[in-house]
């Protein structure tokens, strides 16, 4: 029997499974690599789910004991019929075992006792890494760019560490059939700045001695591996011939060529100068090698260093190797120098700007902020390019002619979601700043195309405003933009321009709705700028005409619908609908203000029978009868939180729900919802 579990959520989780191979009570649970002894209980009972109790730590005392959801549970029982258990779980024999799987397991099993193996014999080894020129041509500009080498992707040799490097020598003529007296040997070194280059060659002695003394000469920290550079001279027909000698004013050099107009950097050779000889004396030869014309006038740059800066400076042609401080190891790129004039046809006309591109360039995916799951589309940038570079680049794929239009938002790399707070207009430096979220750094940005240019609507404070109609049964959502300084009054003034008013004299307010309760009324000089409507309702209403000719001893009240709510055995009210206020006269009963409510949200006699009301406060109702006069219970005017003391109404909540909250009836059902942008 087995028993398959998915430990997790909805979103993600682990897989694992409780096996029985015999008819014994013993379990066994198989989770990827490691498999460990279980019992029943382990197996069975604990796989339902759902939530699990932790034992009291107090058992005299009166505790709630404390639940906390298990996450995990069983997704797939699999049973042996009572019938077929002898012949099913069974010894297996190896003839029982299909030819095919036999022979991948005896594989599988000899890999690994070989890689055992070479684990337990890996201190007696040295792993030998050797780059040729053929290696060099194959990786710069394709793998890498730059430094010569990644030694990752160059021919190993394990050698045992005592033997002498001259046996080497002789592994290596045979696997690429050059005598051994023509063969040289570099040693690299990690340079101050970062950078890798071969160093110096192995003297006569060196090469004497065992692998294992030579791994501790070319390392200072403690490594299994040796890195060399091979130096094979060719001769006529390419054929090898011996290394020339280096003296102390020997250096070898390194070349690579840029082609601005292809964008292509490519390695073409090396070569031995005297550090007293210029520049303008090798410009024939380096000619030869990228295949110009002799006298093709040609610009010099010396690869200096690539972290955490590029750095790549030209090179004088009329002084001396040494007077530039050029040493062995060293890399000088070349182009043409007439490439250097057409600036207008190239994007990257020389070799500092090439390798800087490459040093910082970046593949960004673009996503519609309406659509955060999906790439609309991808551009390769460099991390340097500036916040207009970005911009015009997306308008440019878009095919839009105001750049200022594009908003963007970075990408959260914890929750994968948008963040929610917009980037502003040229609010930060270079694309690389957009990218980074804490220490990471992401891939995407989300766009939106916008009706105005973001400098004007950072100038601007955008509001969204739900509108109830006086005398129709809708909501009408509205979207105002108003300079920042602007007060209540303003976008009251500029809502009454797009609406429909039941008079034209009609006065609005501005309410702050949240969770069914109206926590709010804004003073029309209240200045817009810290108003949020992220989180709460912004609802505009004609003042009736009732609240603007109070009594001194009429109350304005709360008046919200609730029902009760029984979760984990206590009762608790659940607002929901559309709150009101509602003018209350001293003296004046329940039976009283009924008939009003009833006229006022228009509900049927046969339904209304049906509700309950109730005097609320901090959450507590106290339910009313019809002879009760409702304003004695609303006698203090100066209580905090006054959204907490209201006139209930109790009754079923029949309206479906949407992610809308002012898209509720003032009772039951929803109204009709237009949005206007």
């Amino acid at each position: 029997m087995n028993v398959l579990v998915h430990s997790g959520g909805v979103h993600g989780g682990h897989y694992y499974a409780f096996i029985r191979p015999t008819l014994s009570e013993q379990w066994y649970k198989f989770d990827d690599e490691r498999v460990t002894k279980e019992d029943n209980k382990r197996a069975l009972e604990e796989q339902y789910g759902g939530e699990e109790e932790l034992p009291q730590t107090n058992p005299g005392f009166n505790n709630t004991p404390f639940k906390f959801t298990k996450y995990s549970n069983a997704y797939m029982l699999v049973y042996i019929r009572e019938s077929d258990k002898d012949k099913i779980i069974c010894n297996v024999d190896e003839k029982d075992i299909a030819a095919h799987l036999r022979e991948r397991l005896k594989k599988e099993q000899e890999e690994k006792e070989h890689k055992k193996k070479e684990k337990a014999e890996a201190h007696l080894y040295t792993i030998i890494k050797v780059a040729r020129d053929e290696e060099l041509k194959e990786q710069i500009g394709k793998d890498i760019y730059f430094d010569l080498v990644d030694h990752d992707k160059v021919r190993s040799f394990r050698v045992q560490k005592q033997t002498s490097f001259n046996l080497f020598k002789e592994e290596v003529a045979k696997e690429y059939g050059i005598p051994v007296q023509f063969q040289r040997y570099w040693l690299w070194a990690k340079r101050q700045n970062h950078t890798y280059r071969p160093n110096r060659p192995l003297s006569h002695i060196e090469e004497a001695q065992s692998v294992g003394q030579l791994r501790e000469v070319s390392n200072k920290v403690h490594n299994a591996e040796l890195k060399l550079f091979l130096e094979v001279e060719p001769g006529m027909d390419s054929c090898p011939i011996a290394p020339p000698d280096k003296t102390k004013d020997d250096i070898l050099l390194f070349f690579k060529l840029y082609d601005p107009e292809k964008e292509e950097l490519r390695y073409v050779g090396r070569l031995f100068v005297k550090c007293t000889g210029k520049p303008l004396e090798i410009l024939a030869r380096l000619n030869e090698m990228a295949g110009y014309d002799p006298e093709e006038d040609i610009a010099l740059y010396e690869e200096i260093k690539f972290e955490p800066n590029v750095m790549c400076e030209p090179i004088d042609k009329k002084v001396t190797f040494r007077t530039s401080q050029l040493e062995d190891g060293d890399i000088i790129c070349f182009q043409k120098a007439s490439s250097m004039d057409i600036e207008e046809n190239v994007r990257y006309p020389d070799v500092p700007s090439y390798l800087e591109y490459v040093h910082n360039r970046q593949v960004v995916h673009f996503r519609s902020l309406e659509r955060p799951k999906e790439d609309d589309f991808f551009l390769e940038m460099s991390r340097l390019f500036t916040y207009d570079d970005v911009v015009e680049r997306v308008a440019q794929q878009l095919g839009l002619d105001d750049p200022s239009k594009i908003r963007l938002t970075p990408h959260n790399c914890y929750s994968q979601q948008p963040k929610p707070q917009p980037i502003k207009y040229r609010g930060v430096e270079h694309l690389s700043d957009m990218l980074v979220h804490y220490n990471q750094t992401s891939d995407i940005l989300y766009y939106e195309v916008l009706d105005i240019p973001l400098p004007e609507l950072q100038g601007l404070k955008t509001l969204k405003v739900a509108f109830h109609h006086a005398t129709k049964d809708e909501v009408v959502i509205h979207t105002i933009r108003l300079p920042k300084q602007s007060i209540v009054g303003d976008v009251l003034d500029d809502l009454k321009t797009k609406v429909e008013l039941s008079d034209p004299e009609a006065e609005l307010r501005l309410l702050e709705v949240f969770y069914h309760k109206i926590y709010k009324v804004f003073p029309p000089n209240e200045k817009i700028e810290n108003i949020n409507d992220q989180y709460w309702t912004l609802r505009a209403e004609e003042i009736p005409e009732e609240e603007k000719n109070l009594g001194p001893h009429d109350r304005l009240i709360h008046v919200y619908h609730f029902n009760k709510d029984a979760a984990q055995n206590q009762m608790q009210i659940q607002n929901f609908g559309e709150p009101f206020f509602l003018v209350i006269h001293e003296g004046e009963t329940l039976d009283e203000i009924k008939v009003r409510i009833q006229k006022k949200l228009q509900v049927p006699d046969d339904e209304f029978c049906k509700w309950k009301f109730a005097f609320l406060s901090l959450g507590r109702p106290e339910y009313l009868q019809d002879s009760d006069v409702v304003s004695s219970r609303f006698q203090r005017r100066d209580v905090y939180g006054a959204w907490e003391q209201y006139l209930g109404l109790e009754h079923t909540d029949n309206a479906p729900k949407r992610s809308y909250a002012v898209n509720q009836n003032r009772h039951t059902f929803e109204k009709p919802v237009k949005i206007y942008n």
